[in-house]
């Protein structure tokens, strides 16, 4: 008898997500188990007491799914996952919490095709501005950016916290690599000035970005707003904006919208997940694996 495709899905949530459900059975995936209000120290247990209930051979049909709300939590949960693996026994892993690291790797790589078919240029050297940049989202975005080469700068309602994200980032995710900077709301008329890139990822219904700012914006190339809850969170930006000019821009810049960005996530979630079906070598996935995954999603459709 064939064995089933098993993804067993762990969040540190008291409700696994219905829509990383769906995905996951859409992608081929047979049944997903729910493993709820998860907490760190059990991620060992989890994964030894499924990757010995299977030969090596139909270990390749079983794989983990790590939820949540937050991305250093995520990536402590993917290492200690991959650390509880006993070669041969061994499954692949894929971190996501709150669709985070998709949503980030969607909207990074949809800004910098941007750059480069409107302006025939990348993020190197750019000077980008993560408005509302202290969730999840915001996180990874500020992270990918640094990664590809800008100059990125948090920012926040308390600089405190802006400070503190940004040193998050640096340490935990960029590896001491990269050096994002922290700025306040109260600063955003100054900030705007020299933004090369503005990507709004604050909570649904705030407008980030006014249209006063945005007619300050001089040298502003590319706006991106994961929003699609009105009000916008960049004004002149809707949901359905791909590409587009924004109103008032002195510049010329272009926008994205929430549901342009969210095509682009929901397609590098659905090819990860499918990646792990019945695949050689274990993967451990995470948010540079999805902005690999976006960034060819979006060069194929060109």
């Amino acid at each position: 008898m064939e064995k089933p495709f098993i993804l067993h899905m762990i969040t540190t949530a008291k409700n696994l997500s219905p829509f990383d459900v769906n995905m996951a059975l859409d992608a081929g995936w047979l049944s997903a188990s729910p493993y709820i209000n998860v907490e760190s120290s059990e991620i060992q247990g989890l994964i030894q007491d499924a990757i010995f209930s299977r030969s090596v051979k139909n270990l390749k049909k079983t794989g983990f799914f790590i939820g949540g709300r937050d991305a250093k939590q995520a990536i402590d949960m993917l290492k200690a996952a991959k650390r509880a693996m006993i070669p041969p026994f061994e499954v692949s892993v894929f971190a996501d919490p709150s669709g985070a690291f998709t949503t980030a790797a969607g909207m990074v790589a949809t800004v910098e095709n941007g750059l480069v078919t409107k302006f025939a240029t990348d993020f190197n050297g750019k000077n980008v501005l993560v408005l509302g940049g202290t969730g999840p989202v915001g996180q990874i975005a500020a992270v990918l950016c640094a990664q590809a080469g800008a100059n990125v700068k948090i920012i926040g309602r308390q600089i405190e916290k802006a400070q503190m994200v940004a040193d998050l980032c640096n340490s935990e995710f960029g590896e001491g690599k990269i050096d994002i900077t922290a700025g306040g709301d109260a600063d955003k008329a100054e900030y705007i000035q020299t933004a090369d890139v503005v990507l709004a990822t604050g909570a649904a219904g705030i407008e980030l970005l006014s249209k006063e700012l945005i007619s300050a914006a001089l040298q502003l190339k590319v706006a991106a707003d994961v929003n699609a809850v009105p009000p916008a969170g960049i004004a002149g930006i809707g949901p359905l904006h791909d590409c587009e000019l924004i109103e008032d821009s002195p510049s010329g810049a272009i926008g994205y919208g929430a549901l342009a960005i969210g095509n682009v996530k929901y397609q590098t979630q659905s090819m990860l997940l499918k990646s792990m079906l019945q695949v050689e070598k274990p993967l451990f996935l995470h948010f540079e694996h999805a902005f690999t995954v976006a960034r060819e999603y979006i060069k194929s459709k060109q």
